[in-house]
């Protein structure tokens, strides 16, 4: 529908997710599922001396490469559980909104990929859909899985912020920092302050004149706002041990 800002914590919560990774000149930086490109822009911004896009799906690795594109810069298409790229060989890795859309065993396989590709002491940035409070009943998340699921039809997995720091803990890394921010990825004040009123107005004619996907995204909005005291986006950074 043409948006373009697809992460949980929207424009800001990535914005203080690439600061707190604190990306440098002499970073050799990867990032998993860069998607629309949205994020690589702002990261690569900050000149890192190498940039690597990992992505699984070929349309959105074929338009990725039409722009992220030179000596140091390129896309591979692959899956971030296997990159093929050298052991201990970066400096900063990152995915967003990725994570949380796997199955709890391929979520460990991708994060030990992290760990696998980065120097001693290098970063791995996560930002993703999380549960809230970290005692939520087992029936409502039950209950938040399967509906959120049925709505946007994948199989979501989001975690509360101790349950994804301690998946990170367990693979390798040390906690650096924790953001949080809410989850309004289809509220209007969010969409106007991550796009902008111009592209907002698109979106809105696009929904407008798509039926079957205004449906599917009315039903995705449903079932965000009914679990919306329980969902939200974090952001981490952890270190590789």
């Amino acid at each position: 529908m043409g948006k373009k800002v697809l992460r949980p914590g929207g424009r800001d919560l990535t914005a203080r997710l690439i600061n707190a990774l604190n990306i440098r000149e002499t970073d050799d930086i990867v990032e998993f599922a860069p998607g629309l490109g949205f994020t690589a822009s702002l990261a690569l911004r900050r000149s890192p001396r190498s940039y690597v896009g990992i992505e699984l799906d070929e349309t959105a690795a074929a338009n990725l490469k039409k722009v992220i594109d030179g000596e140091t810069r390129r896309i591979i298409n692959t899956s971030a559980a296997d990159t093929r790229l050298g052991e201990n060989s970066k400096d900063k890795v990152y995915g967003e909104a990725m994570l949380t859309m796997q199955a709890d065993h391929r979520k460990s396989e991708i994060i030990r990929e992290a760990r696998r590709i980065l120097k001693q002491g290098g970063l791995y940035g996560i930002h993703e859909l999380g549960l809230t409070p970290e005692n939520i009943s087992e029936t409502t998340k039950t209950n938040l899985l399967k509906e959120l699921s049925q709505a946007i039809k994948v199989n979501a997995r989001p975690l509360t912020v101790d349950e994804w720091s301690n998946l990170l803990e367990t693979e390798g890394f040390t906690i650096v920092s924790v953001d949080t921010n809410s989850m309004q990825l289809l509220e209007p004040a969010r969409i106007i302050h991550d796009e902008g009123f111009l592209r907002t107005a698109r979106i809105l004619f696009n929904i407008a004149t798509h039926p079957k996907e205004r449906k599917r995204i009315l039903a995705m909005r449903r079932a965000f706002r009914k679990y919306g005291q329980h969902l939200n986006a974090v952001a981490i950074v952890a270190r590789k041990l």
